[in-house]
């Protein structure tokens, strides 16, 4: 598996029923304030034009500035335009930012630490950075929160407790992903919660 690797996969089903009250009670709220200092540029916002629609982000350096660097380094490169959605899991999130339609891994970057003891918390609507089960190893792929998925917060600096970096949040255009999300799925050999039709990131830019 890639990114969001076979260690969260087991932690995601080892806490399905836990998970599940949480994303029950009423949506969750970031505690950490995500607001620009005063004098400070306005936070960038990114357009991801995919194939199911449009979907606006806003991102948080002074929360996570090389989540974000990253991000923004990969947008202005256009490394995400023609990537897809490659995983997709209701009631959890959606997975992108490295694949091609055909399911080929485009060449990764060099990983960045993880900041994900940043406070942000995994909250529907959060992009959060995708890595495998080393905690240190997001470089391209991202993903886009569903649901309320506290058990992917920073719980301490163990192996198991970094959690996912949240770096930005959807603006505009959630619809979008719960459209992208709720598309029929199966496996694409080692791959699975594939979209049977691709989901096209056409193009990502800098709008802000």
């Amino acid at each position: 598996m890639t990114r969001i690797s076979t260690f969260l996969f087991s932690l995601l089903l080892g806490t399905t029923l836990a998970a599940t009250g949480c994303n029950a009670r009423e949506p969750g709220k970031q505690t950490v304030s995500t607001a620009t200092a005063l004098g400070q540029p306005a936070n960038p916002r990114v357009l991801i034009e995919t194939s199911k629609g449009n979907i606006t982000v806003e991102l948080f350096p002074g929360n996570a500035p090389k989540s974000v660097a990253n991000f923004l380094a990969n947008v202005k490169s256009g490394f995400y335009d023609g990537t897809v959605y490659h995983r997709v899991i209701p009631g959890f999130m959606i997975q992108g930012g490295g694949m091609l339609p055909d399911m080929t891994e485009k060449p990764r970057g060099t990983p960045i630490q993880n900041e994900a003891s940043n406070g942000l918390k995994n909250l529907r609507g959060t992009l959060a950075m995708a890595r495998t089960g080393e905690p240190h190893s997001a470089t391209s792929q991202f993903f886009i929160n569903v649901a309320d998925n506290y058990f992917l917060n920073h719980r301490g600096e163990s192996f198991e407790g970094w959690g996912y970096a949240v770096f930005g949040q959807v603006l505009s255009g959630m619809e979008v992903v719960d459209a992208i999300v709720a598309v029929p799925r199966g496996d694409r050999g080692m791959h699975q919660d594939v979209p049977l039709e691709p989901v096209i990131m056409k193009k990502v830019s800098v709008v802000q």
